[in-house]
């Protein structure tokens, strides 16, 4: 006897996701690891592993495309304790960025050394990681990642497997310099692949002798003692694919930092300034007080009368996105753009339509019936037949409320951006652009980076000047301006696609972006003002954070984000993705996936479309609690 259940059909990729989780789990070693498959990157975290979601019917290349990502993940599970990582890599910024791709390397390679099998999948993941051809016809250091390079090159060095074709250009651009400087460093490396506490000593001399760190303090050299002493069985456990290891896998570099018995990097809420700066939040709203705001007493206008400095403000950029590209390569981009639209088009379009719909229904004509005086209803002539004195046989218009609105868009242009973080996050601002317009709302599309990594000209001019004490801010910021407010989409489409170029973006300064952004829509004639910012991180600017305290930037940044909330008529809202933005802002929602972004902030646009109230009522309101 059958049951109806036996009966059903399942998908033909049901028993190979059933294959591939037994197989993390047996490269593991660990029994009790959830796998869990999605449209999303895929991830470690903790026990739980995220895969991508194959098709119905699996073709061969996403087969082996799923199986390398089983691998490379289930590896790291088994040869890659995160404790000692977090001792032994740098703090932030590219040096840390490398680090991290360097180790990823090392692990992949245990399993591709041992097993040709494991080693055919990782090769399919790799292949396809750079089949959009990204980096096909790079030539410029800018425009080559260092840290894809590295690994890509280390990764030859511990496996003999050559980069993809469509990565080679990558590789050549970085491998002369690389060679050059730290020949020796990759020897070593093969040597201790088994170590993770002692091929990271060698990645760390690696990087100085890139320049991209410093020689160690005492009080790290102290830190990498220990981890050896923690670790002296290291080498052992990474001979087997199917140690344990710690359950400790959280990879965010938001959560690294914050470490701080792990490391000198502290958050900015557990250190003194940050205390203080909340003790002033909780007292007195300046809203509430009968004083004026006066604008010489704002840290929008006057930055340094609350502790901000600014070494060099000569190198600073705001320019339209036009001016740092030709229109060739614009074009090209924006091909790329193109494609990768038609692959989220459904999703993002329907919440861009839901959207629509409700703006439009606010502009909508609407009528009062049944009265006594104004335009004869026509609906009500039967009425006036029957009684040619029945009073209720009119209608008038309703005067509706729509205010015009501008919307300014904020785009975090961070390297923690790359790759599919700012890919989705230039498809929805396309098309919650051309939605906004359709509903006679302007949008304004910026985006804040730097011109250079570990600073530029202002840090140059710093040490010039003889490396004067509290200097402030020493990099040169870039605020690129995608599309203002004035600009038809047609106009600007173009350039929104400028997001993908490679070596654009670099480090963060949130605070003064958010400043000059609100400065850009508070001088719109519009009624309404509403500022989206949407980031992935806390600001970081290695530069500014080696010579200032560890809540030099975060501080400015909840001083700008405290004015602009309870002093100004523009609407803030945020969006965080995998980074609780809650903590700063009064009005926001945070994310865990890229992939989440187009309904947040069509949600949040939502949400503040349908509110009656006005700006200041709205904020108001606000700081009674915090969105969801």
């Amino acid at each position: 006897m059958s049951s109806s259940g036996n009966n059903r059909k399942e998908s033909p990729a049901e028993p190979f996701k059933r294959a591939l989780a037994s197989t993390v789990r047996a490269v593991a070693g660990d029994s009790e690891i959830e796998v869990a498959y999605s449209a999303g990157k895929p991830a470690l975290s903790g026990k739980a592993v995220q895969l991508p979601e194959p098709s119905r019917v699996p073709t061969p290349r996403e087969i082996a495309v799923a199986r390398g990502w089983a691998d490379s993940l289930a590896l790291t599970a088994a040869c890659h304790d995160e404790k000692l990582h977090k001792k032994l890599a740098p703090q932030a910024g590219p040096a840390r960025e490398v680090f991290e791709a360097i180790e990823q390397a090392r692990v992949e390679s245990l399993g591709s050394n041992r097993m040709p099998g494991m080693a055919d999948n990782i090769s399919a993941k790799i292949e396809d990681h750079y089949s959009h051809g990204r980096f096909i016809d790079v030539t410029a250091h800018e425009e080559a990642p260092l840290e894809e390079a590295l690994s890509l090159i280390v990764r030859e060095k511990l496996t003999g497997k050559a980069p993809p074709p469509t990565a080679q250009a990558l590789v050549d651009v970085w491998k002369p310099i690389v060679e050059e400087r730290a020949g020796e460093s990759f020897d070593q490396m093969h040597e201790w692949a088994d170590d993770q506490v002692k091929f990271g000593k060698v990645v760390q001399d690696l990087l100085r002798l890139l320049e991209l760190t410093e020689e160690m303090s005492d009080g790290e050299q102290d830190d990498q003692d220990e981890a050896g002493e923690d670790s002296e069985d290291q080498g052992e456990q990474n001979q087997e694919a199917g140690d344990d290891q710690s359950d400790g896998q959280e990879r965010s570099s938001e959560e690294q930092m914050a470490q701080g018995e792990d490391g000198e990097y502290e958050e900015v809420s557990d250190s003194a300034d940050s205390d203080d700066f909340e003790m002033e939040a909780d007292g007195e709203d300046p809203a509430d007080s009968d004083e004026p705001w006066r604008p010489n007493q704002s840290v929008l206008d006057n930055p340094e009368a609350f502790g901000y400095a600014i070494f060099n403000k000569t190198f600073d950029e705001e320019i339209a996105a036009e001016d740092l590209s030709t229109p060739e390569e614009l074009e090209r981009l924006r091909t790329f753009l193109d494609k990768e639209l038609r692959s989220l088009s459904s999703v993002v379009s329907r919440l861009a339509n839901k959207l629509q719909r409700r703006l439009l229904a606010q502009q909508n004509r609407a009528w009062d019936f049944d009265i006594e005086e104004g335009v004869l209803d026509a609906a009500r002539l039967p009425r006036i037949v029957i009684d040619p004195m029945y009073p209720l046989s009119y209608k008038r218009e309703r005067d509706t409320d729509f205010r015009d609105t501008v919307v300014t868009l904020v785009l975090d242009n961070s390297g923690s951006m790359r790759g599919r973080p700012i890919m989705v996050a230039a498809c929805c601002a396309d098309i919650l652009a051309r939605t906004l317009e359709r509903c006679g709302v302007k949008v304004e599309i910026l985006g804040f980076t730097t011109r250079a990594w570990k600073g530029g000209q202002s840090r140059e001019a710093w040490l010039a000047a003889g490396k004067p004490a509290g200097p402030g801010r020493l990099n040169d910021l870039r605020h690129i301006i995608y599309k203002s407010a004035d600009a038809p989409w047609r106009r600007a489409k173009r350039n929104l696609a400028l997001m993908m170029r490679e070596g654009l973006l670099k480090e963060n300064i949130d605070g003064e972006a958010l400043a000059w952004a609100h400065q850009r829509v508070l001088a719109r004639p519009e009624q309404r003002r509403i500022l989206m910012m949407i980031s992935d991180g806390a600001p970081v600017d290695d530069s500014t954070l080696s010579v200032n305290s560890g809540s030099y930037l975060e501080l400015h940044l909840r001083q700008v984000i405290q004015e602009i909330e309870t002093r100004s008529p523009v609407e803030l809202i945020a969006i965080g993705i995998g980074h609780d933005v809650t903590r700063y802002y009064q009005r926001a929602v945070t994310i865990t996936d890229p992939s989440e972004l187009a309904g947040a902030m069509t949600d949040q646009l939502v949400d503040m479309f349908e509110e009656d109230t006005g700006p200041r009522a709205a904020a108001a309101g606000r700081r009674g609690g915090r969105a969801a």
